[in-house]
C-alpha cells in the first residue's frame, strides 16, 4: 500500500505566515523605521515645496540627529541592560568645558585638553556604574545627582577661574585644525534647490554616528557580552547565576555613555569654537526619548540599537522639519512628548503582536 504525503497545504502556509509574523514583530526596531518613514512622508508633503527636501535640509536635521543619536546609541545598550544615565547632559557641558579652558585659558594643546576631558567622562561613568552596583539605588537617583553635581561644579569652577560661563576662542588654540578636522569637518555637496548656491554641510558628526550604530548593532547581536546585556536587563540575577559579569558589565556601560557624551562635547566646542556651561541641558532625556522610540523598553532585556538610530532620526526630522512648516520651533516639545507617548504605546502594541504570533 502506498501512502500519498500532500505537500503545500493550507496548514503549511498558515504555519509559515506566522512564522514570517513572528519574526517581523519580534523586531524591536519596526515601530521606529515605520515612524521615521511616515514622519518624512510628512513633512515632504506638508514642507516639500519649502525646502524641507532639499540637500541643506537633509543635512540640517543629519547633523541634529547625529549628536543626539551618537548618546541614543550607547543609551540604548544601557538601558536594554535596565539602567539609566541622566548624567549625559551634564558631562556634554562639563567635557565641552574642560576642554576649552585647559585650551584657551591655560594653552594646552587642544589634544591634550581632548584627553584629559575624556579621562572626566570615563571617570563619572565609573563612579555612576560603581555607585548603582554597590549601593543597589536605582540608576534614576545615582544619575540624577551626578546631573546636578557635575553642573553644579561646572557652572562654579568655570565662574571661578574665567569669571564667565561662557569661554571662546577655541579656534584660535594649538593644534585645533588637526582636531577639528576629526570631530568638526564636513562634506559639502553642491545642493541644486540653493537659489543663492549655498552647498550643503555634511558634518563629520554624521559618520561617527553611522559608525558608533554599527559597531553597537555588532556587539549587541554577534556577540557574548551584547547577550549578557540582554540578560542582564532581563534578569540579573539569574544572569549572574549562570556565570554573566552583571557588575563590571554594568560598569562598562556607564563608561560607554559617559564617553559618547565627551564625543558630543567635543564635536560641540569645536565646531562652535566656543564652551557654554549649559551646553547639552536636557539631552539626556532627548536621547531617552529617541531610544523609546525605537523600540527599547523601560524596563531592560529588549531592545534594538538600529531603533534608537531612526529614534534619533525622527527626532532630528521633527525638530528640523517644524522649521521649514513655518510652525513656532516653541511647539517642537510638545511633538517630542506625544511621540513619546505614541512610542510606547506601539512598542506595547507590537509586542502583544509578537506574543499572539506565538
Amino acid at each position: 500500500m502506498s501512502v500519498e504525503v500532500k505537500t503545500g497545504t493550507p496548514s503549511d502556509e498558515r504555519l509559515l505566515q506566522e512564522s514570517l509574523a513572528r519574526k517581523l514583530f519580534r523586531r524591536p526596531e519596526l515601530g521606529a523605521i515605520s515612524g521615521a518613514t511616515l514622519v518624512w512622508v510628512l513633512f515632504a508633503l506638508v514642507a516639500g515645496d519649502r525646502g524641507f527636501v532639499s540637500l541643506r535640509a537633509t543635512a540640517n536635521f543629519l547633523e541634529v540627529a547625529s549628536e543626539l543619536g551618537i548618546l541614543a546609541v550607547t543609551v540604548a545598550l544601557l538601558m536594554i541592560g535596565g539602567e539609566f544615565d541622566l548624567s549625559i547632559g551634564s558631562i556634554i557641558g562639563g567635557a565641552g568645558m574642560t576642554i576649552a579652558i585647559l585650551s584657551v585659558e591655560y594653552q594646552w594643546n587642544i589634544w591634550a585638553a581632548i584627553g584629559v576631558a575624556l579621562l572626566f567622562s570615563l571617570a563619572v561613568g565609573a563612579i555612576n556604574g560603581i555607585l548603582v552596583v554597590r549601593t543597589k539605588l536605582p540608576s534614576f537617583i545615582i544619575t540624577l545627582g551626578s546631573l546636578f553635581i557635575i553642573r553644579g561644579l561646572t557652572i562654579g569652577l568655570t565662574r571661578l577661574i574665567t569669571g564667565r560661563t561662557q569661554v571662546g576662542g577655541i579656534k584660535g588654540t594649538i593644534a585645533y585644525d588637526s582636531a577639528a578636522s576629526v570631530f568638526a569637518s564636513a562634506i559639502k555637496i553642491t545642493d541644486p534647490a540653493s537659489k543663492r548656491g549655498l552647498p550643503a554641510e555634511f558634518p563629520v558628526s554624521i559618520l561617527w554616528w553611522l559608525g558608533l550604530a554599527a559597531i553597537g548593532t555588532y556587539v549587541l547581536l554577534r556577540t557574548r557580552p551584547g547577550n549578557w546585556i540582554f540578560g542582564i536587563g532581563g534578569d540579573a540575577n539569574a544572569a549572574r547565576n549562570v556565570g554573566v559579569p552583571v557588575s563590571r558589565m554594568k560598569v562598562i556601560l556607564f563608561m560607554v555613555t559617559a564617553a559618547s557624551a565627551w564625543l558630543v562635547g567635543t564635536i560641540q566646542v569645536l565646531s562652535a569654537g566656543g564652551a557654554d556651561t549649559l551646553r547639552g541641558e536636557q539631552r539626556e532625556f532627548y536621547a531617552i526619548i529617541a531610544v523609546v522610540i525605537g523600540g527599547t523598553l523601560l524596563t531592560g532585556g529588549y531592545g534594538s540599537v538600529i531603533g534608537a538610530v531612526f529614534g534619533a532620526l525622527t527626532v532630528g526630522m521633527v525638530q528640523q522639519g517644524i522649521i521649514y512648516t513655518g510652525v513656532d520651533s516653541d511647539w517642537f516639545m510638545v511633538f517630542l512628548g506625544a511621540m513619546l507617548i505614541v512610542a510606547v504605546l506601539v512598542n506595547n502594541y507590537i509586542r502583544r503582536r509578537a506574543a499572539e504570533a506565538r
